[in-house]
């Protein structure tokens, strides 16, 4: 990438942190799809690309094997970076306007059955400070329905044990009340009052869920601790924090909760992200159907 697509690339990510409010997360993606743009086509090219470009950009991809959804990605990347050159008067016209859009095939999330997920949430060793924290945490993220980056990211003015919710802060900085359930209150509480002070040791921190150290825990220490668990409870299946949160999803609606609702749980922009999990739903109720209607 040379110096001027360089300086227009760190401009426009600029603008996503600083006026669209988009997470690290979500900013490193565009930045991955630019410089996966930028190498693909020839030096500086990026900037002035027209609709021929970036249509031999995305066949070079195709042969590389990318996904339809990674396709798709890439295309809203290019066409906001464009939307910003125009804006900043480096040219005229957005080239993604005159492309089609990519097919695109959800794959159903995989989740897990209510009697995995009791057994995954009664793994933890609650007699250790680690345990307790882990407990509160799997609790808490099967109860909200939570991106594994806002449970770790909670902060201890997030929830509020006597109104039984928690507020959370989701992609593009928007925020959500989610209800917490009795059994994620209680391990919330077990966990503050017995295992927080410990592990901070006479520290201060404002995050909530700390780790050994007392500092705060990262995405990458939850989801070892996930995968622990999963082992002790003898799921074979290889889940992640988020599996939880499709469980979440999918437990709601297998017990007849509306799907408009599960969307504001969830904090989806649009309901056709809640959608994919109507189709796990559905496939569970025609199995309870087989099963147990007499006439099946």
């Amino acid at each position: 990438m040379n110096c001027e697509t360089q300086k227009h690339v760190e401009a426009f990510l600029t603008q996503l942190w600083l006026q669209d409010g988009l997470s690290d997360a979500t900013i490193a993606a565009y930045q991955s799809d630019l410089q996966q743009a930028d190498k693909c086509l020839s030096d500086g090219q990026l900037i002035q690309a027209t609709a021929d470009d970036l249509q031999f950009l995305f066949a070079q991809l195709l042969e590389q094997g990318r996904a339809n959804s990674s396709l798709a990605r890439m295309r809203t990347s290019l066409k906001r970076f464009y939307h910003f050159l125009i804006a900043s008067k480096v040219r005229e016209n957005n080239p993604v306007a005159t492309l089609g859009k990519a097919k695109q095939h959800r794959s159903v999330p995989s989740t897990l059955s209510e009697e995995d997920v009791s057994a995954l949430l009664a793994a933890p060793d609650t007699e250790s400070d680690i345990g307790l924290r882990d407990q509160a945490m799997l609790e808490l993220l099967y109860a909200c329905g939570l991106r594994v980056s806002e449970l770790v990211g909670l902060e201890l003015g997030s929830l509020s044990l006597s109104d039984g919710v928690v507020r959370v802060w989701g992609k593009g900085s928007k925020e959500r009340l989610v209800p917490m359930g009795e059994a994620a209150i209680q391990s919330v509480i077990d966990y503050s009052e017995r295992a927080r002070p410990r592990l901070l040791n006479g520290k201060r921190h404002h995050n909530l869920f700390l780790s050994a150290r007392g500092r705060a825990m990262s995405r990458q220490a939850f989801w070892y601790r996930i995968k622990h668990y999963a082992s002790l409870a003898g799921i074979s299946q290889n889940i992640s924090p988020h599996t939880l949160r499709h469980a979440f999803a999918t437990h709601l609606l297998n017990h007849g909760a509306d799907l408009r609702v599960v969307q504001l749980l969830l904090g989806h922009a649009d309901l056709s992200t809640t959608q994919i999990y109507t189709h796990i739903a559905e496939a569970r109720l025609a199995a309870i159907h087989q099963a147990h209607h007499p006439r099946a």
